[in-house]
């Protein structure tokens, strides 16, 4: 005689990990605008909020509206700024937009011409803010257009891109309810902190008795770290969450596997998580973006310069070299390889090209640059990766 019976499902399942890959990876998800993926993070709520609590002190938000995990980093990082924003005084526009947002009601209209009225009386510092500037109207484009995209606010009729030429330009605007929620909450009022580093740190104050436990603290550190950062470096050979990573190295690597798919790589001065396959919700290195072959490139041929000058390594594993030297490098690549690379670099400086690549490299953390002595190091991820062209590259034509 046999039995029928049905296996009890695991409270973190394949569906529970592609929901947290989602939630790391988006900043919110809207029901409205995706609600097969709400309704996955909304039927997995708990094993999903009891794992990111424990593992990451990160808070998973549910709402009618939308589901969001707040995420909130260990250190501030260059990529995550708004890919948009190119100068700082977008995100002060940015920054006041919010304000202004923030004493208007759900659901209220409002007029282009009345928001940059408001914003002219409390934009700080001395430059203020003048209207006829082409810079400042186009500043407040990118900010609104950002605002749009992130559902903080909603276009009625017109459209913004038009303010860029002309200074009476109309849009109508509405106010939705999640521009409520974009903000994380804090313990305190913004200007009660002293600093960036108190700010970041201000989610444990809400965690009523938890702010003494250390080993609690260290184990959310290396978690957001892993998870929200493309690579961790030991920051000094006794860093204690590095010594964390070493000791519960075969633990760790289990359970970031188990819950988001990702496995853990450990080397003597870094840590990172790696996707065994491509996934396209995920932003993953190599990217389609051309500065990603060329950094590759240069790391076969950072590997090459190393065993033929015999340059040394660092104690921390990164390869120092002068700006000057770095320039010199790319302009080997792009003599190598130049004819391979995407229009935009083919006929681009090799200055551009470096100050480029060098940027991109900021961003993934396979490179830094001293800002007193303009000395570039090469760190260990960039060592991670290579790509050559195949043997009959030269021999082919490119259009």
């Amino acid at each position: 005689m046999s039995t029928n019976y049905k296996k009890k499902s695991s409270p973190f399942d394949e569906k529970a990990r592609e929901a947290a890959e989602y939630l790391l990876e988006r900043f919110w998800i809207l029901r409205e605008q995706e609600p097969e993926l709400y309704r996955m993070v909304l039927e997995r709520q708990n094993a999903l909020r009891t794992y990111f609590l424990d593992k990451t002190g990160f808070n998973l938000i549910i709402h009618r509206l939308f589901v969001k995990l707040e995420k909130i980093p260990v250190e501030a990082e260059s990529w995550m700024g708004v890919p948009d924003f190119s100068e700082p005084r977008d995100y002060v526009l940015f920054c006041c937009l919010m304000a202004y947002l923030e004493g208007k009601n759900v659901d209220e209209q409002f007029l282009l011409s009345d928001l940059c009225e408001l914003l002219q009386g409390i934009y700080p510092g001395e430059e203020g803010l003048d209207w006829t500037n082409y810079g400042h109207r186009k500043s407040l484009v990118r900010v609104l257009n950002f605002a749009a995209l992130r559902d903080l606010v909603k276009v009625v009729e017109g459209d913004v891109s038009g303010f860029s030429t002309e200074e009476d330009h109309e849009v109508l605007y509405e106010i939705p309810l999640v521009s409520r929620y974009f903000m994380p909450s804090y313990p305190k009022e913004l200007p009660e902190f002293a600093s960036l580093e108190e700010i970041l740190a201000g989610d444990w104050r809400e965690m009523s008795g938890l702010e003494q436990d250390e080993s609690l603290k260290r184990r959310h550190r290396v978690y957001r770290r892993l998870l929200l950062s493309p690579v961790m470096y030991a920051r000094s050979p006794d860093d204690p969450d590095f010594t964390y990573l070493r000791n519960y190295r075969h633990r760790l690597g289990e359970d970031i596997e188990e819950h988001t798919g990702l496995l853990f790589e450990l080397y003597a001065t870094s840590a990172l998580l790696a996707s065994p396959e491509r996934r396209a919700r995920l932003t993953l290195f190599p990217e389609q973006r051309a500065l990603s072959d060329i950094a590759m490139q240069l790391s076969g041929l950072a590997r090459e310069k190393r065993d033929e000058e015999e340059i040394p390594l660092q104690g921390d594993g990164s390869l120092l070299l002068t700006a000057v030297v770095f320039e010199k490098w790319v302009g080997e690549l792009k003599e190598r390889y130049g004819a391979g690379w995407s229009k935009q670099y083919r006929e681009a400086l090799v200055t551009t090209v470096a100050a480029d690549l060098l940027d991109y490299l900021e961003e993934w953390k396979m490179a830094a640059q001293n800002p007193e002595t303009g000395v570039i190091s090469l760190l260990p991820l960039l060592a991670r990766t290579v790509c050559r062209y195949p043997a009959d590259f030269n021999e082919k034509e490119i259009k």
